[in-house]
């Protein structure tokens, strides 16, 4: 039976430290926030490892959804529950098959609505269903690099370009559905991005075989194991003609039908670079999803980005008749009950522990102190200097079991034990 956690365990530390951001272009600061007990169907978290997404970069750099400065940044966290809240209704009846939570579980997800939640900063309280216990043999460096990033696939597939992914699914036999579906031309721009790599991993365990896959040819070897079944280099002159010609010979030969290319995913929302040689490959009956928001202008050093909230309105008068442009908003994918309940605590966690799901590489980001290491993280990601890869760093340098060893061996009795769910 849940008990009710009404107070902070006597060894955890009532404030802590978090980076916030107090201002666009304003450099990180770091804040003392108090640290909340969970109440029902919360944990808190002792964060030990986050990972810097382009939707840091958005919101240190042009101030996109910080509505009320100074905010805590950072929307993914790895790290140690050590302490839970009583079961809520919801909770307990989606989660009823599930092995429950307890204090001293590995865990790792993605939240970002309210400062509480947001990953850096050395501890969290957000809902358990915002989390997924981390796969045993996998390192808390991999988890930070997966959740923010899978959760918009499994989120914009199904929602923006009408993709099936029914679940549970266990292996590709189960995946055969109907082959004319299945044999759709779907095309990732930005395949080396995280989404990307995502993108191409959830396709080919679903049974998609035809995608094509566009991003630097140094990772084309890499993204044909992932699921690609073709590859072009978005710098190559001509490459969307090189893409159309590809696509138009193949259906020539299958009885494919127009539009050559149905779906489209565009994985980094650059006007520019990604929305302008789409307009070009989309035609009539063409589904595309962009990531949000779309970069009208790139951060610089010296300069500010700006942004576009609203995919239909950009580029308007280049796209033909009859495409369908839809703006990615990973963060409504709650909106979704059954993705609520399961995409986070059952989804994500089974396709890495089925080895669907392969982490993306990382890049470990040091500094001297907490401050240090989100600074240096920043500047990477406004100098576009990474690729194919996920800047992750640390939060707090101890581990729990080296900061909290009373609060974890009490807890892990399980007579005594404070479960979730």
């Amino acid at each position: 039976m849940a008990t009710t956690t009404s107070s902070l365990p006597t060894e955890i530390p009532l404030t802590h430290p978090a980076v916030a951001i107090t201002a666009a272009r304003a450099p990180y600061s770091i804040i003392n926030r108090a640290t909340e007990a969970p109440g029902p169907g919360e944990a808190l978290v002792h964060v030990e490892w986050t990972s810097s997404t382009p939707l840091d970069l958005h919101q240190a750099d042009g101030g996109l959804l910080i509505t009320n400065p100074p905010q805590v940044a950072g929307s993914t966290f790895g790290g140690t529950i050590l302490a839970l809240g009583p079961a809520d209704d919801d909770s307990s009846t989606a989660a009823a098959h599930r092995e429950p939570l307890k204090v001293g579980d590995k865990v790792f997800g993605m939240a970002w609505r309210e400062d509480r939640e947001r990953g850096f900063q050395t501890f969290i309280t957000t809902p358990t269903y915002l989390m997924s216990r981390l796969p045993e043999g996998m390192t808390m460096q991999e988890g930070v690099t997966v959740s923010t990033n899978l959760v918009t696939v499994l989120h914009c597939l199904p929602r923006d370009l009408g993709v099936e992914l029914p679940w549970p699914v266990t292996s590709d036999a189960n995946v055969e559905g109907d082959k004319g579906d299945k044999e759709k031309w779907i095309l990732v721009w930005g395949a080396a991005s995280s989404v990307g790599q995502y993108g191409l991993q959830v396709l080919k365990h679903w049974g998609y075989r035809n995608v094509i896959a566009v991003a630097s040819k140094r990772h084309h070897e890499e993204l044909l194991t992932l699921g690609a079944k073709v590859c072009f280099d978005y710098g190559e002159k001509g490459v969307t003609e090189s893409i159309r010609d590809y696509v138009l010979a193949a259906a020539s030969s299958s009885g494919d039908e127009q539009p050559a290319i149905p779906l489209i995913l565009d994985c980094i929302g650059s006007l520019e670079g990604t929305l302008r040689p789409l307009t070009k490959l989309a035609e009539k009956g063409t589904k595309v999803a962009v990531m949000l928001p779309v970069i009208t202008k790139h951060a610089s050093e010296d300069e500010a980005p700006e942004y576009a909230m609203d995919a239909t309105e950009v580029l308007k008068g280049e796209w033909k008749d009859g495409v369908e442009v839809r703006g990615v908003r990973t963060h409504h994918y709650p909106q979704n009950e059954f993705m609520k309940n399961h995409c986070q605590p059952d989804i994500v966690p089974a396709l890495l522990e089925q080895g669907v799901i392969k982490p993306n590489k990382q890049r470990i980001v040091e500094g001297a102190t907490l401050l240090e290491r989100a600074t240096n993280a920043l500047r990477i990601l406004r100098a576009g200097a990474q690729s194919g890869e996920k800047l992750v760093w640390r939060i707090d340098e101890k581990s729990a079991e080296e900061l909290f060893p009373g609060v974890l061996v009490l807890k892990a009795d399980p007579t005594t034990a404070e479960t979730i769910i």
